[in-house]
């Protein structure tokens, strides 16, 4: 087998459950990860980041083949699972730990990043500004088992909750669905 080189990708964007299937669909991502960062806790549970007491950030952290998919494909695929405009979480998810987040790894990343959301602000799509916040990546703790490809898991209650969640995003500021649930 050839050396390949892998990267790392993280962002924040509601709740986590929702951002796994995007990404894992694509070519050259090797795994996709359920998790809390950012905050100020090792190890936090899951009720610790919901009660918003750890400044955690629910989050998917993915494992990447750069040659595959570039990090400028990852941040549109991003783009497109979130409202950047929403300050006060995603859809449903309300709350601090439901605030969307770029995490870069490096300076490249944080270009890209930042590059990306400059796109977006000047596209006149969204009449309220752009809330995402872009941020250093930092220590990412891998959240419970069950939180872990809940899509595939609990696949009855994961279309549930998505059909909450793409309803709720048609709704958004623009008068046009948000995303692309």
């Amino acid at each position: 087998m050839g050396y390949e080189m892998l990267e790392l990708a993280t962002f924040a964007g509601g709740c986590f459950w929702c951002m796994v299937s995007p990404f894992e669909e694509r070519q050259g991502i090797h795994s996709v990860v359920s998790g809390y960062t950012g905050g100020r806790k090792k190890n936090p549970t899951y009720k610790e980041v919901k009660s918003g007491t750890t400044d955690h950030y629910e989050a998917v952290q993915i494992v990447y083949n750069p040659l595959i998919i570039s990090y400028k494909e990852l941040v549109e695929v991003y783009w497109q699972q979130i409202d950047p405009t929403d300050s006060e979480g995603q859809f449903t998810d309300r709350g601090s730990s439901y605030k969307s987040v770029i995490f870069y790894h490096n300076e490249v990343q944080r270009i890209e990043a930042e590059g990306s959301r400059l796109a977006l602000m000047e596209s006149g799509r969204f009449k309220n500004p752009i809330v995402t916040e872009i941020l250093p990546a930092s220590e990412f703790f891998r959240a419970e088992e069950y939180h872990q490809d809940f899509h595939k898991k609990n696949p009855f209650r994961y279309a549930l909750y998505r059909r909450a969640r793409k309803e709720k995003s048609f709704r958004g500021n623009t008068g046009q669905k948000t995303g692309r649930l």
